[in-house]
């Protein structure tokens, strides 16, 4: 990387489409079947490109051109913070330059052992609230099902499925035993080997996550994700009550406006998974948050929702930590983009031993989204 400089900066925004419109949340109303991916790519002095998600504009990224590789990047700790707004194209154009998939530059910096090629476990994400035109519990738990089989036939082994439908959608107690029958109902299509993670965006409070938990205790819930906003105290009697009762479930944490106390309850044992966003925390600061998690016996499960290229960036943590458990699956296409180098192979991402994030665009189609609403910036 030595004498290489940022001579070339490309953005837009990309709009692609989900496999399926995705309904509601216990919070929020429908997301849609619409993406917008904002995309820079980065070329070098010696012609060597990166591309990644990047919220920056113009005026943010103008002071990245003439600037040196070498200071953008180190291959003992990654992308510095200033500039990690850049991280994923920066990640990208080190792997294309290197010549290596990005999970190796990131194994090399935790010091693990790249595998010869790469599986990483995933679940599908895509159970939203799809049910609420309907007024039979029954048919709800019957569409949802279908959507779970739609995922199984796709390859997927693992289910995250968003519960939390009496606290803004329907009637508290009609919601929650709309929840606890979709669940079983899911179990009953997928069957006993997958795992079924629960989420409640913070629908539940601590007595209606106790009874949705004992309800679904036969179905087995393999985590429990935001069930309310983050407060030990009440973690800690859930954990107790988990244990009186038998329940394996972890709980999950860390998606949104996370408690800045999250990490002490993790360390102490009170909840057993960290799930900061994979671009809004990022992945440079991943890798040391990833390696501390390790070391405590806490797991890392970046949430991304929302972006598709998430899909593949969780990926390439995945390698560098010791307790990484599951990457978000959010089935999508971004025209212009080739992401055929990955697939789903039962419960497992299968990726490419290609340089970078192994993806590419299109030439054509990317220059006629930056034209279109994008800018180039060339020093």
């Amino acid at each position: 990387m030595q004498n290489s400089k940022i001579i070339e900066i490309e953005w837009a925004v990309i709009e692609g489409r989900r496999a399926r419109l995705a309904g509601s949340n216990a919070r929020l109303g429908e997301h849609g079947d619409t993406i917008r991916q904002p995309i820079l790519r980065l070329t070098d002095s010696d012609g060597v490109r990166g591309f990644g998600v990047c919220w920056a504009d113009a005026d943010q990224s103008q002071a990245l051109l003439g600037q040196s590789l070498e200071l953008l990047f180190s291959l003992d700790s990654g992308v510095p913070e200033v500039a990690q707004r850049f991280e994923f194209p920066i990640w990208d154009l080190v792997g294309n330059k290197t010549a290596q998939p990005v999970y190796r530059l990131t194994s090399a910096i935790t010091g693990a052992a790249p595998p010869p090629s790469l599986r990483v476990p995933c679940y599908d994400t895509s159970l939203y609230f799809d049910d609420l035109h309907l007024d039979s519990t029954a048919d709800a738990a019957a569409l949802m099902a279908s959507e779970a089989k739609q995922g199984y036939d796709a390859g997927h082994r693992a289910f995250k499925i968003k519960v939390g439908r009496g606290a803004r959608h329907l009637p508290l107690i009609a919601g929650t035993h709309r929840d606890i029958a979709i669940i079983h109902a899911i179990r009953d299509q997928v069957g006993p080997e997958c795992k079924l993670l629960i989420d409640a965006n913070n629908g539940y409070n601590l007595n209606l996550t106790k009874e949705v938990l004992l309800e679904t205790a036969g179905a087995g819930i393999y985590w429990l994700e935001e069930a309310f906003h983050e407060d030990a105290e009440l973690y800690r009697d859930l954990r107790k009550w988990m244990g009186d009762q038998g329940l394996a479930t972890l709980i999950a944490d860390g998606e949104g406006d996370a408690s800045p106390w999250l990490l002490n309850w993790a360390r102490e044992g009170v909840v057993d998974i960290i799930q900061y966003d994979i671009f809004g925390y990022g992945l440079t600061k991943w890798l040391a948050l990833g390696q501390t998690l390790d070391g405590w016996g806490a797991r890392s499960a970046p949430h991304h929702y929302g972006q598709h290229l998430g899909n593949y960036a969780g990926c390439h943590l995945a390698a560098a930590l010791s307790n990484f458990e599951l990457v978000e699956w959010d089935e999508a296409n971004t025209p212009g983009v080739d992401t055929s180098g990955y697939r789903i192979d039962e419960g497992f991402v299968v990726v490419p031993n290609t340089p970078g994030f192994g993806l590419s665009l299109d030439e054509a189609y990317f220059q006629n989204a930056v034209k279109e609403n994008g800018f180039t910036l060339v020093a």
